[in-house]
């Protein structure tokens, strides 16, 4: 069964860990969207990049973080960040490790995620994806957990 609880610095490696898995999917996906140049220069080394992400969104003072433990093992992870002038809370990160992705953890996560953000007072909820194929699991989960899509046209070009 899964059990949320708060994240501690100890759980910082595995949450490290099962996001690169997660995420390995994100990025093969999103080199085969854009153009490698494009790609090349905004992930040289996506593994380290992501990494560094995810130590600093976990100690983020300014960030509330939890994981999800499946038998004392960390096998998912939520960050959130609450915007009070806007009332906005966002899930700013989320990953399930694979081996445990379509378990309802995501689900749990989020929902847990969205409870926090109303004790805090804030109104709205926010999480953000890609719409390459590789998100297309996200975006069902954040669909299923009653999100409403805005479409947002983002450009890049090499310079």
């Amino acid at each position: 069964m899964t059990h949320i609880r708060g994240f501690d610095a100890a759980d910082v490696e595995s949450v490290v860990a099962l996001s690169l898995r997660a995420w390995a999917p994100v990025f093969a996906s999103m080199q085969g969207v854009l153009r490698p140049e494009i790609y090349d220069r905004m992930h040289p080394d996506w593994q380290a990049d992501q990494r560094r992400d995810v130590e600093e969104a976990c100690a983020n003072s300014e960030h509330r973080t939890w994981v999800a433990d499946v038998d004392g093992r960390v096998v998912g992870f939520a960050v959130i960040a609450l915007h009070d002038r806007q009332k906005l809370g966002e899930i700013y990160m989320l990953a399930v490790d694979p081996e445990h992705q379509r378990s309802g953890t995501a689900s749990a996560l989020i929902e847990f995620a969205l409870d926090q953000m109303r004790v805090a007072g804030m109104t709205v909820a926010m999480i953000e994806t890609g719409d390459d194929p590789g998100h297309a699991p996200a975006r069902h989960t954040y669909e299923n957990a009653g999100f409403d899509l805005l479409p947002v046209a983002r450009y890049f070009k090499a310079l």
